[in-house]
C-alpha cells in the first residue's frame, strides 16, 4: 500500500507550472475526439502572422490539429531538450501513434471508467494547486477561459492517455522470450557490437525497528475507536481523515482508496476491507504501517471504494536507544566473525522483504540483485559507495515520510566492474534486451495491421512526410 507522496519544491510559480506540464500532461497535446463542429481556432506562428489551426490528420474517431505539433515542441523544450533535430513530420508521427492506440483501445472494448479518470484528475489537480497556490493559475497557464473548460479538457486528455497506456500494455504483455530465443539473440550480436555494462554492485542490509510499547499502541487504538464512535454519531469520516490520518498518500482526499483483490495493498488491510459490508466501519486493526480503521463507501462487485484513517504509535526514546544498541551489537558480532552478515539478516533483521535472502536488496527496476552505480538511488549510493566488498557500514538512522524510525547496517556483497556483455554472467540483462526487441517487433506488426484496418487521413503538406509507419498507406 502506498502511504507516501513525494513533495516537490519549486523556486517560483512559473517553474512550477512548467514542471506540471511535463509531469501531468502525458503528452498533453490538445487532441480531441471529432465533434460535429470542426475545430478552426486561430493560433500565432513565429512570423507573428495568423494561420488557421485546421485539422491536419484523422485517425478513426480522433483528429490532430496543427497546433498540437507546436504544443509538442513546447513540452520538449520545456524539459531543456533541443528540438532542432525533430521535424514536424516526426512529431506528427508520434501523435498518429497515440491516436491509433486510443482508437483501437475503444474498438477492443478497453474501458476506462469515468469515475476512475475523475479521481485521477482530482488527485493531480490537488497536487498542482498545492504547489502553485490556486486552480486559477493552472487554468490561465493552459489558456482556458474557465475552470469548467479546463476540467473538461484535462479529463479528455487523461482518459485518452489511459486508453493509450492500456492498449500498449495489452500488445506487449503477452510477449515472452524463451531461453533459446535469448541464446539465439545473443549469438547474433557481432562481437564488436556487444553491449557494455557499467559498474554494478550487490547490496544487503539488516534493519532493526524500535519496538512500540503496548501502552502507546493502546493510545492509538482508543483514539481510533473514538473516531469511529463520533462518525457513527454523524461526524464526517472525510474530515477526520484530512485532519488526523498519517497516510500522506490519501490524507488530502479524505483517506480515499479504490481497490480490488489484486490491488497491491498489504494482506491485513485487504482482509479487513473485503470482510466489511457497504457502510460498515471496521474496528481498529494493525498492519506494518500502523493502526487503521476502514469505512467501506461503495461496493461494485469485486471493486471497493473505501476511506481509511492511519495512526502511527509513537516510539519512546528508550526504544530508540535499545534499537541502536542492538544493531551496534550485531555489527560487532559480524566483525568478530561470530556470525555472517547473511546469517544475522536471516535471524535478527526486522525487515521481512529481505530477511529470507540474507538481507539482499532487489533492484526494483530490473528485479535482480545488481544495481548499476550510475542509476542507483542517491540515498542508497551515499550509504554504500565508499564501502569495500564485505565491509559493514556504521549503524545508519533512517526515518520514512510517515515518521517511522529504524536503524540499519548495509554491506556490499559483490562489486562488478564495467565489462562487455557475458551471456552467463549477464543473462537477466540480455533477456531484458531480447524481450524489448521482440516487443518492438510485435508493436511494429500491430501498427501494420491496424493501419490497414483504420480510417486514416493526412491533409495538406503533411502528405509529403516520410513516416516510420505506413500512415499514407502507399
Amino acid at each position: 500500500m502506498k502511504l507516501t507522496n513525494t513533495k516537490m519544491k519549486f523556486l517560483n510559480t512559473k517553474k512550477a507550472l512548467v514542471a506540471f506540464l511535463l509531469v501531468f500532461s502525458f503528452g498533453m497535446n490538445a487532441q480531441e475526439i471529432i465533434k460535429e463542429k470542426v475545430a478552426t481556432d486561430s493560433v500565432k506562428v513565429k512570423t507573428g502572422k495568423q494561420k488557421v489551426d485546421g485539422i491536419i490528420a484523422t485517425v478513426g474517431d480522433y483528429i490532430i490539429l496543427d497546433s498540437d505539433i507546436d504544443k509538442g515542441y513546447l513540452e520538449i523544450s520545456s524539459q531543456g531538450n533541443s528540438i532542432k533535430d525533430i521535424s514536424r513530420c516526426q512529431m506528427l508521427g508520434k501523435l498518429l501513434e497515440d491516436k491509433l492506440y486510443a482508437h483501437q483501445a475503444i474498438q477492443d472494448s478497453i474501458v476506462e471508467k469515468d469515475d476512475e479518470v475523475k479521481k485521477m484528475m482530482d488527485d493531480r489537480l490537488n497536487y498542482m494547486i498545492e504547489q502553485v497556490g490556486s486552480l486559477e493559475k493552472v487554468v490561465q497557464y493552459y489558456k482556458k477561459n474557465s475552470e469548467e473548460e479546463f476540467r473538461t479538457y484535462f479529463f479528455d486528455i487523461l482518459k485518452e492517455n489511459k486508453l493509450t497506456e492500456e492498449m500498449q500494455k495489452k500488445i506487449v504483455d503477452a510477449v515472452e522470450v524463451t531461453p533459446e530465443e535469448v541464446r539465439t539473440f545473443f549469438k547474433k550480436i557481432p562481437t564488436t557490437e556487444l553491449p557494455l555494462f557499467g559498474s554494478e554492485m550487490e547490496v544487503a542490509q539488516i534493519v532493526i525497528t524500535p519496538k512500540v510499547t503496548e501502552e502507546e499502541k493502546q493510545k492509538v487504538i482508543d483514539k481510533l475507536k473514538g473516531f469511529k464512535k463520533e462518525i457513527q454519531a454523524g461526524a464526517s469520516f472525510f474530515s477526520k481523515a484530512v485532519l488526523y490520518s498519517e497516510d500522506p498518500g490519501s490524507r488530502s482526499n479524505g483517506g480515499f482508496y479504490k481497490m480490488t483483490r489484486k490491488t497491491p495493498f498489504v494482506k491485513e488491510f485487504k482482509d479487513v476491507a473485503f470482510s466489511l459490508a457497504e457502510g460498515d466501519i471496521s474496528e481498529p486493526f494493525e498492519t506494518d504501517f500502523g493502526f487503521h480503521i476502514i469505512y467501506v463507501e461503495k461496493i461494485r462487485g469485486q471493486e471497493i471504494d473505501l476511506r481509511h484513517i492511519l495512526l502511527i504509535p509513537k516510539v519512546s526514546d528508550e526504544s530508540l536507544k535499545e534499537a541502536k544498541e542492538k544493531i551496534t551489537l550485531i555489527k560487532k558480532r559480524i566483525e568478530d566473525k561470530e556470525i555472517t552478515f547473511a546469517e544475522a539478516a536471516r535471524t535478527l533483521s526486522d525487515e521481512k522483504e529481505t530477511r529470507a535472502n540474507g538481507g539482499a536488496l532487489i533492484n526494483p527496476k530490473t528485479q535482480d540483485t545488481r544495481f548499476e552505480l550510475t542509476k542507483m538511488d542517491p540515498s542508497l549510493y551515499s550509504n554504500v559507495s565508499s564501502l569495500k566488498e564485505g565491509e559493514v557500514s556504521a549503524p545508519l538512522a533512517e526515518e520514512d515520510q510517515s515518521g517511522k524510525k529504524k536503524f540499519k547496517l548495509v554491506t556490499v556483497t559483490n562489486r562488478i566492474n564495467e565489462h562487455t556483455a557475458d551471456y552467463a554472467k549477464d543473462y537477466i540483462k540480455i533477456k531484458g534486451i531480447a524481450l524489448k526487441e521482440k516487443q518492438i517487433k510485435e508493436i511494429g506488426k500491430w501498427f501494420n495491421e491496424k493501419i490497414k484496418e483504420t480510417y486514416i487521413k493526412i491533409n495538406g503538406e503533411y502528405r509529403d512526410c516520410t513516416f516510420t509507419n505506413n500512415w499514407l498507406k502507399k
